[in-house]
């Protein structure tokens, strides 16, 4: 009896970890599971599904399980131009080490390489996507992981492009480490908070590198926007930390660095902005600190469109922009103070590394150039040095309570 009762104590034992534990199924042309769709239909919830090298053309792949999917080197998913690839609608999905390429294009529907729809704590993790509509599309979901993925494809105008990685109305998103290129824009933030953007590359994008709409509580650290239609847009945000990026080469008649509308309670610190048409264009933005960050190069460093109020700019580097600061108003009720600016002519006489006469960083030009944009033509002109010089001695159309009381004699490291 007590034979007995040991044998069928080890058969209940083995049935109900095999029923417990997550399998490991193989997809490849020898297989038990030749497609991708067979190998999730006969899935349970936190298998592993290895798809083997080789070229597998599906689309409208379905996970409705927590599964983790992941590919050796040269396995393909080739969505054949028909519609979204792969669509991730379950808590628990992973999806990593897959080249997914020829999405769908349609101008009525969003045909995506990878969409996420529903899904908490997801990881979709060094993926390359190539010859996409668009590339991971992130919808009403929250706690995942998009890291160190390729996005590219081969779009010649805005309106036949799509997002590299577009997110809606999520939460809690981490976008870590991707590089992105030749989309309308490289990363679009719709509605999205408490969410990461670090150490991403956004280049030779359409549109924008990185585009930000109705979405607070948000910080992007360690990127680079480079050469994109224009580098960064933030709109009708609040409460946004805008740390360590560098945004440059964003150059073109209408084009900037950033570009913020309507933003609220913002860090803007550490960043380089180099060679861009308009290094900062700020409109209808208040109380954002601007600190420690450097421009080089640009066109305009900053430009402050209008109703902008309580803004602080302290501990910048200004180096060889064409024009440092440019207003379209006389009224201001922003800080300018302890700022590098090249173009400060004043002294130091007692040494301790502050200027003794005050900078006005508002020329009278880039106040004629506001008015008048075909004026430009005349910025390395004698006559230019002149209006700007008289306009120093008595201010009459520049705000003349935009002064720098204590500009600094060094450039900050």
């Amino acid at each position: 009896m007590n034979r007995l009762y040991f044998i069928l104590s080890i058969l209940f034992f083995t049935a109900l970890t095999s029923a417990v534990l997550p399998r490991t199924i193989n997809v490849c042309s020898s297989c038990e599971q030749i497609t991708i769709k067979s190998a999730i239909e006969k899935s349970a919830e936190g298998d592993q599904i290895i798809i083997k090298p080789g070229i597998y053309r599906e689309h409208d792949i379905q996970i409705k399980k927590g599964l983790t999917l992941n590919g050796e080197k040269g396995a393909v998913i080739d969505g054949e131009g028909a519609d979204t690839i792969l669509k991730i609608l379950a808590d628990n999905v992973s999806v990593s080490n897959l080249k997914l390429r020829n999405v769908g294009h349609s101008y009525t529907k969003d045909f995506t390489a990878i969409l996420v729809r529903e899904s908490r704590n997801f990881s979709i993790k060094n993926n390359t996507l190539e010859s996409v509509f668009f590339g991971i599309k992130v919808e009403l979901s929250h706690n995942g992981l998009v890291e160190g993925n390729t996005v590219s494809s081969d779009n010649k105008n805005q309106a036949g492009a799509g997002n590299g990685i577009h997110i809606w109305n999520s939460t809690g998103i981490k976008v870590v480490n991707n590089d992105l290129s030749s989309m309308r824009d490289g990363i679009y933030f719709e509605f999205v908070k408490e969410s990461l953007i670090s150490d991403n590359r956004s280049h030779n994008n359409l549109r924008y590198g990185l585009h930000f709409m109705f979405s607070n509580n948000n910080s992007y650290t360690d990127n680079i926007f480079d050469n994109n239609g224009a580098g960064v847009a933030v709109m009708f945000s609040k409460y946004i930390q805008m740390k360590h990026n560098t945004f440059k080469n964003n150059w073109g008649t209408a084009s900037y660095g950033l570009l913020l509308k309507e933003i609220y309670d913002a860090e803007i610190t550490d960043n380089t902005f180099q060679t861009n048409t308009i290094a900062v264009n700020i409109e209808g933005s208040t109380r954002v600190n601007y600190f420690r960050n450097s421009f080089e190069g640009n066109g305009w460093a900053v430009k402050v469109v209008g109703a902008c109020y309580e803004n602080v700019f302290k501990g910048n580097n200004f180096l060889g922009n064409a024009l440092d600061v440019s207003y379209n108003s006389r009224a201001n009720d922003n800080e300018f103070s302890s700022n590098y600016w090249n173009s400060y002519t004043g002294y130091d006489l007692n040494h301790d590394g502050v200027g003794d006469v005050p900078h006005r960083p508002v020329k009278l030009f880039s106040f004629i150039v506001n008015k008048n944009p075909e004026a430009i033509i005349l910025l390395r002109s004698l006559f230019v040095d002149l209006i700007n010089f008289s306009e120093k001695v008595s201010p009459i159309f520049t705000p003349d309570d935009i002064i720098d009381e204590t500009p600094a004699m060094r450039a900050f490291k």
